[in-house]
């Protein structure tokens, strides 16, 4: 038997021209499946125990004779589609997961099967030349008439990226001891809710253990200006460098947006790397009504915008966007069996941090070209008006707090009622979450303001109705209400008998 046809006998299905018929079979059941969960669905989640998921997946023997394709299918719709979270649900209010739009979801089944990389031309051609009108369509929202850019898996390696760049660049020219003296002297300046990957990224750039200076932020939860200046001062006088200043423009807890045009003056000011990440609130970009709130992105040096939350793609699909093409330069690698420095090939390889990497921007295309960015900013407003309704249910409910407002689409709320102590308060919340998490029908999230914890809804989906929000608001407030009653009940009966 030859080498081939041991490969055939082994029933390896790969797909070309002899599986193209299966091919369409099995991707057609498969999406006649999920078609049926979101048809049927009722919740965001189940409420099967983590233990029994446990059990049901570690029972899967993978060295076991194979199934088949057909089984598979059912397999996983029964294993993974039963006890999937669904994004779409209008019960879903918990983390930045969007529901996604059709076309992106048809071109997603294109770019998975050809299965392109475009880390150079010649493994993508055209794919290439699609993301970087992409790329350039994104610069030009933000104001980069010359701007360049690159897909990312995500908002973190987008801002790792950036900060890699903005380290190069503050270690320019130097080498040896020196290098490692003057990076040993580096920070990044950044709020104090800024995401945690400008913490992560400083740990996995080599920087000190201090490097990460945070700067005060106002009541609202955006960067303050007046302290940015002062610890920058404080930097500069104790020997510092600073290779950068980390703005936010949509933090993940309330949705801020950082002053932009005061933090740019003062990067440009003292000549230092601005950062915008923009990952939540880059979606203004496309907005008919909000897009001012972004004033100033087009005074920063590099841009992150994750397309799979405000732009409702499928994951991943996000961009590092720089101002000037030349800045990707500080970080290009050339290998003469892919990207030979001598290529005048567009290999964007030499721009991304990534080597095989995904045709993610064909989803994009397939949004802007079937549905229109118009249409993603109207649902972009709608989100967010969703949210400031909420806010006002909040503002007139009896028992509910609203911690924070918002430029974006975040509700942080608290059960709090007149006469309820901020302690007895703060150890409702994580049991509240808890008891929706398990039961799987709303799922919310949980965070820390003020060093109070606090609920949490952010609002993704435009087609959810305020009438729907403010019943789970009430579901909610009546469970907490019931926890409170029944442990004070418990903590009297304990006081009875001591």
């Amino acid at each position: 038997m030859s080498a081939l046809d041991t490969v055939l006998a082994g029933r390896l299905d790969l797909l070309g021209a002899d599986s193209a018929a299966e091919y369409v079979g099995l991707v057609s059941d498969m999406s006649e499946r999920v078609a049926r969960r979101f048809e049927t669905t009722q919740a965001p989640a189940t409420d099967t125990p983590i233990a029994e998921l446990h059990r049901r997946v570690d029972e899967m023997d993978l060295d076991a004779e194979p199934i088949g394709g057909t089984r598979a299918v059912e397999e996983i719709d029964r294993l993974f589609l039963e006890e999937a979270v669904w994004f779409h649900h209008p019960d879903y209010l918990a983390h930045l997961n969007c529901p996604v739009d059709v076309n992106a979801v048809a071109a997603e089944t294109a770019l998975a099967a050809v299965n392109t990389s475009v880390d150079t031309f010649d493994q993508s051609r055209i794919g290439t030349l699609i993301e970087r009108r992409l790329i350039e369509w994104t610069a030009q929202k933000i104001g980069f008439p010359q701007g360049d850019g690159v897909f990312t898996s995500g908002g973190t390696q987008s801002n790792l990226q950036a900060l890699f760049l903005a380290r190069e660049a503050a270690l320019q020219g130097f080498r040896g001891t020196q290098r490692s003296e003057r990076q040993s002297r580096l920070i990044i300046l950044t709020s104090e809710e800024s995401h945690f990957s400008v913490d992560k990224s400083a740990l996995l750039l080599g920087l000190a253990d201090d490097a990460v200076v945070t700067v005060g932020s106002d009541a609202e939860g955006r960067m303050d200006s007046t302290s940015l200046e002062q610890h920058l001062r404080d930097a500069l006088s104790a020997g510092k460098i600073p290779m950068a200043i980390s703005a936010t423009a949509g933090t993940t807890d309330r949705g801020m947006i950082d002053p932009l045009p005061q933090i740019a003056k003062i990067a440009e000011r003292y000549d230092i790397w601005f950062h915008a990440d923009a990952a939540y609130g880059g979606a203004l970009l496309v907005s008919p009504t909000r897009r001012d709130l972004l004033t100033g992105l087009d005074r920063a040096r590099s841009v992150t915008v994750d397309f799979h939350k405000g732009f409702f793609q499928p994951v991943s699909s996000s961009a590092l966007i720089l101002q000037n093409p030349e800045d990707f330069r500080l970080g290009t690698w050339h290998a003469e069996y892919l990207n030979p420095e001598e290529s005048d090939e567009p290999n964007q390889v030499d721009k991304s941090l990534q080597t095989t990497r995904r045709f993610d921007a064909l989803k994009l295309f397939a949004t802007l070209r079937g549905t229109g960015a118009g249409a993603v900013g109207q649902a972009v407003d709608r989100v967010i008006d969703l949210a400031h309704e909420v806010h006002e249910v909040i503002d007139d409910h009896p028992a509910l707090q609203l911690v924070s407002g918002s430029d974006l689409s975040t509700v942080v709320f608290r059960w709090q009622p007149e006469g309820v102590s901020d302690l007895d308060a703060d150890a409702l919340v994580a049991p509240i979450r808890r008891h929706f998490q398990e039961s799987g029908r709303v799922l919310v999230a949980k965070t820390v303001i003020g060093g109070r914890p606090c609920l949490k809804l952010t609002l993704l989906n435009p087609g959810t109705e305020l009438d729907r929000i403010a019943q789970r608001l009430e579901d909610i407030s009546d469970l907490a209400a019931r926890v409170h009653e029944r442990t004070a009940r418990h903590a009297h009966d304990l006081e009875e008998t001591s």
